[in-house]
């Protein structure tokens, strides 16, 4: 007979209960795909070597069927593989250069895509977009002030940043870009452009924005410079010399130079006398100093 546990006794053992399996979380990580461009995360490099040559403008050859090309010419730019992207834009010189009327309908969209790619982390692909911004410096010169105001503006602003960084063949190939520009392009307009990154809060753009109006001052004459405003001109000097970096500073006494030649080129009396009382007039008693050390060293 089978004895039964009195009141609410329990029996002497328990069959054990199957313990529940853990749930575990996985992650699943899609494989990424080779060559996307970023401009926050830098792409993977792809799974074979890749050789960019760097074409010299004077090495790109017309195109057999630009008129069909130019149809595809914004897809490739827009392309998910960078070296697709590399290809179109070295089409786009091409066309700067060779088929320039075709391209100037839709130069607006191409220089905003140019930036896009200037900003991309890989330097082959960057390096290539301000080869493509030189030659359309080049060509198109005046122009781009005219129809492309907002793309120019951030096509200047990122040379200016790609001149400034620590990659040196991309910061030299930058510098190049930034000296076709004042070279093609009139000054009078361009100087303004640049006034408004002369007190950048970067200190290396700072510099590079006091080269680039050094080399346009340069080449104006005097009624260029008073156009834009002589008193200006040597404030923006003034502010220059002051500035951390010795090539803010140089370019800024490049200025000077330029202004005081200009200025008293045609002044029969005491030129030195001349610029002093132009500077007292314009500038506070210690700038003013500083602008007659320069003349007279």
């Amino acid at each position: 007979m089978a004895l039964r546990p009195i009141g609410n006794a329990l029996p002497t053992t328990t069959p054990e209960r199957p313990k529940k399996q853990a749930k575990v979380n996985v992650l699943l990580q899609k494989p990424a795909e080779v060559g996307v461009t970023d401009e926050n995360n830098p792409p993977l490099p792809p799974s074979a070597d890749v050789v960019i040559d760097y074409v010299l403008s004077e090495n790109l050859k017309p195109m057999a069927d630009p008129e069909i090309k130019i149809q595809s010419l914004i897809e490739g730019l827009e392309s998910k593989d960078w070296i697709t992207v590399c290809d179109s834009l070295n089409d786009v010189r091409r066309f700067a250069l060779h088929h320039s009327s075709l391209l100037l309908p839709i130069l607006e969209k191409v220089m905003l895509v140019v930036v896009k790619a200037m900003k991309n982390p890989r330097s082959a692909l960057c390096k290539t977009s301000i080869m493509a911004s030189s030659d359309i410096f080049n060509v198109f010169g005046d122009k781009l002030f005219d129809s492309t105001t907002d793309a120019f503006d951030n096509l200047l602003l990122q040379l200016l940043f790609k001149a400034s960084q620590d990659k040196k063949f991309v910061c030299e190939e930058a510098d190049r870009a930034l000296n076709v520009m004042v070279k093609s392009m009139t000054h009078l307009p361009l100087l303004h452009k640049l006034r408004a990154y002369v007190r950048h809060t970067n200190l290396r753009v700072r510099a590079k924005v006091a080269v680039g109006i050094s080399n346009c001052v340069s080449d104006m004459d005097i009624e260029a410079m008073k156009e834009f405003g002589l008193a200006a001109l040597v404030q923006i000097a003034a502010d220059l010399l002051n500035d951390r970096l010795p090539e803010a500073r140089e370019a800024a006494r490049k200025i000077v130079i330029s202004l005081y030649e200009a200025y008293t080129k045609d002044e029969e009396g005491d030129k030195v006398e001349f610029w002093q009382s132009f500077c007292q007039a314009n500038l506070s008693a210690i700038h003013a100093l500083s602008m007659s050390k320069i003349i007279s060293s």
